[in-house]
């Protein structure tokens, strides 16, 4: 559900951009008071590299000529907790964003915004973290992670189509946009509820220590994670090398719902395209920092190779980035503390 820059106006694009970036700062200072432990680096680098990997993976929607991905948003959350699922799931956007031409780059904080505040700082701690109030176990934690994330998604579209709304997108009017983006993301919601059940489930067999660590915010300290870092990061490689290239050809929920209301008020199914200097520029800046635009090698794009190598770049950069965060936070904190010891 990446929107495209032209979804938006400039002034909406440049006001979710703001929104989206007082949302990282405010995350950033909210995860420097956290007790974040150094075990949990690893995880939140394996984890964001397959969020990453697992959004390429587009599965069809049966009957209906569409198909969906995983948003990621719950998942994280359910393994990290909402403050650093957030921004090891706003690094994913934006590496997407750069590298790999996904979504538009005035589109960017809407895009972080949609998939990274809606599931991560809003229905991670009002919908997820209350059902697993009598504590985390398989059923909890199954009807958590798909309530949440239908939720999520729901909300999310729902978000899409007030924002194009708000940018004056004729194309694409309320009432026919808004009855075809709910029920589709519904139906993929409960598609990657089920896939982030299991892997939630996976994790809290082979530690239950994680999962209970994330939604107490308890240090996670004296558990051995190495196994379950190793697992996660098998199934990102499978996930970004392999799995990536059966991927459904279809449009996804987005891209199915815009196609559909356009036929309906221009008689036609049709691409929408961003006009204007502040779209020119934004799209100069991406075609100059995405090496592999649409996860393809730019001059052969039908190479299955270039897929591979997206999903394996991809998610060796997440894993760096979103690793070497957590690192320098936990590095950082242990500095503060010697210093007020001393």
């Amino acid at each position: 559900m990446h929107m495209a820059d032209a979804l938006l106006s400039p002034a909406v694009g440049i006001a979710m951009n703001v929104v989206s970036v007082a949302a990282i700062g405010v995350s950033v200072a909210k995860v420097k008071k956290l007790d974040l432990s150094e075990k949990m680096v690893p995880i939140m680098g394996v984890a964001g590299a397959l969020v990453f990997a697992g959004q390429m993976i587009n599965f069809a929607i049966p009957g209906t000529g569409s198909s969906g991905h995983i948003s990621g948003g719950i998942l994280l959350a359910g393994l990290l907790g909402g403050v650093p699922a957030f921004l090891s799931l706003a690094a994913v956007i934006i590496i997407q964003c750069l590298f790999f031409a996904d979504g538009g780059l005035l589109a960017l904080g809407s895009n972080i915004f949609i998939l990274g505040v809606i599931p991560c700082l809003i229905i991670y701690p009002l919908v997820f973290k209350p059902l697993l109030k009598g504590g985390a176990e398989y059923k909890r934690l199954s009807a958590a992670s798909i309530t949440s994330v239908v939720t999520a998604l729901a909300l999310g579209a729902f978000c899409v189509v007030l924002l194009t709304l708000f940018s004056g997108i004729t194309a694409l009017p309320f009432g026919t946009f808004v009855a075809l983006m709910l029920p589709i993301h519904v139906v993929i919601g409960i598609f990657e509820g089920v896939i982030t059940a299991a892997v939630l489930c996976f994790v809290y067999k082979m530690r239950p220590e994680i999962i209970n660590a994330a939604h107490s915010g308890e240090r996670l300290s004296g558990v051995p994670v190495k196994k379950v870092v190793i697992m996660l990061a098998i199934l990102a490689v499978v996930a970004g090398g392999v799995l990536s290239l059966f991927v459904s050809s279809n449009p996804d929920g987005l891209e199915w719902s815009v196609a559909k209301t356009t036929a309906q008020s221009l008689g036609a199914e049709t691409e929408l395209e961003a006009e204007g200097a502040i779209f020119d520029g934004a799209a100069s800046v991406q075609d100059s920092t995405a090496f592999l635009p649409d996860y393809s090698f730019a001059a052969d794009p039908d190479n299955a190779a270039g897929t591979s190598l997206s999903g394996l770049v991809g998610a060796s950069i997440t894993f760096t980035l979103a690793g070497a965060a957590g690192l320098a936070i936990t590095k950082i904190k242990k500095s503060k503390k010697i210093a007020e010891n001393v």
